[in-house]
């Protein structure tokens, strides 16, 4: 295909989408994992026919851009976030023909679509990879990050590894190859082979690929861990923390000396000038990224990446042993970590909002209190909180109908590697009990957030006609999409008011956001401001009643713009008394 032909695609397209610069300022994103959202053909996984029979129903909540998860070829041994093939469809979700029509289909009801980009790494069974570990003379050989063996130690022993990073999904960051003596780098499983960036044939390989998708018609990419790709010269060793068994290889590969020079690249190469790049939207997933950084990658004169994804908030409830050592959530701890990031990046730069993803718990049974007295109005209460904050809001399948975490009793319940691995890691190494680790698991594990969408009260939640690939939530026949979308008291009736105010008031787009309460215990309130307009948002998240002194935060008169809790609206003053997870928004 010519450079002119993909430029009749992207014109005939997206014509009648946004293509102002800074359109996603008042965009909300919809975020899908295929293989739980929907089946079409009874084999128990979702599949991309299964997204396209419910188009309806995404733009009923009213969002501007869905971005989905991995769909391309891929052995499933990280849920697809292993590839084997970036032009090509697995044929567990369909195929290309598939994605094609999933595309036009939300074009036709004004929506783009984001596609998952991961390569940091590729799968060990990418025909990239397996030319590279054939020979130490193949061409591809320094596609990948090879290493020998530690002077003076027996490759392929422990302790033999080039280094003493630990892998993020557990054990050694290496894997020894006995074809070619040497070891290469993983930094999640040993199935996932790390792109050598250095190699500016890997970097054009990766270009004319997102390439090849731009010219498909896709609107843009979330870049999997992209701030990993740069790693420091040498690979030196990283600290060993009290208790662990491998080194912190983080600052050595985590926002990189080249990750700045890595994006602008990239966004140049595929999205090309100023003015055809104002189309797209790409989103850096960055773990570890400072406020500081952050302001550098989304400056936008820079064109590196419109937002990123950051993880500070994701990790009030983790303990010195993260995530798998929770501790209780402190909500002036949770409130100063938002807070920092809506200042650091409110001069120049975005914010990417979001209580959860496939890679984090629901957010009602993490952030909220997912008891049958409280889900509903707490799921609100959390929605009303992010989505009326500066920056782009995310909503991740059925957060808008306030799904709850699963029950999680036994290892055979588990499907993720992530956890699988960590109990193996804990119990056969560590020679921790089972019933000591499980608990962590069932809280944190990220199978929480990848059952399937509750669609109705029949068997399977109506994802599927057969045994789905992991278990439906139990509390399908009550949390479901078909009791919720015609009735205007529920939480997806709640997210769509949301979607919607963020479409027709700038002020959340663009006002100002002033955090107040900071210390207070249950109550998260903030202001926004845009000329003589504002907002006032106060939302009590917890348990218990709380009072706030509205006109101490310069709030005397104002009308309700939303509540969670319609009846007995409390007035403002100087005695604002919220009930347990009440969320009211005033106007003025």
């Amino acid at each position: 295909m010519t450079a002119a032909d993909e430029s009749v695609l992207i014109t005939t397209e997206r014509a009648g989408l946004p293509a102002e610069r800074g359109w996603w300022r008042k965009a909300v994103v919809y975020q899908i994992y295929p293989r739980s959202f929907a089946d079409s053909n009874g084999d128990g996984m979702g599949d991309i026919r299964g997204i396209i029979e419910h188009l309806d129903h995404i733009e009923k909540l009213g969002v501007d851009v869905v971005w989905l998860s991995p769909v391309y070829r891929s052995p499933q041994d990280d849920n697809g976030y292993d590839i084997s093939d970036y032009q090509d469809i697995d044929p567990m979700f369909g195929t290309l023909a598939d994605i094609d029509e999933l595309i036009a289909g939300l074009h036709a009801r004004g929506i783009r679509l984001v596609m998952d980009l991961v390569v940091n790494h590729t799968s060990d069974e990418h025909p990239w990879f397996e030319a590279s570990r054939s020979s130490k003379d193949d061409p591809k050989r320094d596609w990948y990050v090879w290493r020998p063996a530690r002077p003076g130690t027996v490759p392929g022993e422990p302790g033999a590894e080039p280094n003493n990073w630990g892998s993020i999904f557990s054990g050694p960051a290496w894997e020894y190859d006995e074809r070619t003596g040497e070891y290469y780098l993983h930094l999640f499983t040993r199935k996932q082979p790390d792109l050598n960036w250095e190699n500016p044939e890997v970097r054009r390989a990766v270009h004319d690929m997102m390439r090849w998708w731009v010219a498909r018609g896709v609107d843009g990419f979330r870049m999997d861990v992209i701030n990993f790709i740069s790693k420091v010269d040498g690979l030196p060793d990283g600290e060993v923390h009290e208790g662990a068994l491998y080194g912190n290889g983080f600052p050595f590969f985590a926002g990189g000396p080249r990750l700045d020079e890595f994006l602008a690249e990239i966004n140049r190469e595929v999205f090309g000038d100023d003015e055809e790049a104002a189309r797209f939207l790409t989103v850096g997933e960055m773990p570890g990224s400072t406020v500081e950084q952050a302001q550098v990658y989304t400056d936008p004169a820079r064109r590196e990446v419109d937002m990123i994804f950051q993880f500070e908030h994701m990790e009030v409830d983790e303990g010195p042993g993260g995530k798998f050592d929770p501790r209780p959530i402190h909500l002036p701890e949770l409130k100063r970590s938002l807070a920092r990031w809506q200042d650091g990046l409110a001069e120049n730069g975005w914010n990417s909002l979001y209580w959860s993803n496939h890679d984090r718990p629901r957010a009602v049974s993490r952030f909220g209190d997912d008891s049958d007295e409280h889900r509903e109005v707490s799921a609100k209460a959390l929605g009303t909180v992010l989505h009326l904050m500066r920056g782009t809001p995310y909503v991740y399948q059925g957060e808008e109908l306030g799904m709850t975490n699963t029950v999680l009793e036994r290892i055979e319940d588990f499907r993720d590697v992530e956890s699988l691995n960590y109990y193996r890691e804990a119990t056969e190494v560590r020679g921790l009990a089972p019933a000591d680790v499980l608990p962590a698991l069932a809280y944190a594990g990220r199978d929480n957030s990848r059952t399937p969408v509750q669609w109705d009260d029949s068997p399977n939640a109506g994802f599927t006609t057969a045994e789905p690939w992991i278990a439906v939530t139990p509390n399908y026949r009550t949390v479901n999409a078909a009791a919720q979308v015609d009735d205007p008291t529920s939480v997806f009736s709640h997210y769509r008011e949301l979607v919607r105010l963020r479409h027709e008031l700038p002020i959340v787009a663009d006002g100002t956001l002033t955090m107040h309460l900071l210390d207070d215990e249950q109550v998260f309130a903030y202001s926004r401001d845009l000329g003589d307009e504002g907002l006032l948002v106060l939302a009590n998240l917890s348990g218990r009643p709380a009072r706030v002194d509205a006109t101490a935060l310069g709030w005397t008169e104002g009308e309700v713009l939303l509540t969670n809790l319609p009846d007995a609206v409390p007035s403002l003053g100087a005695d604002v008394t919220l009930r347990p997870w009440e969320a009211v928004v005033w106007r003025r």
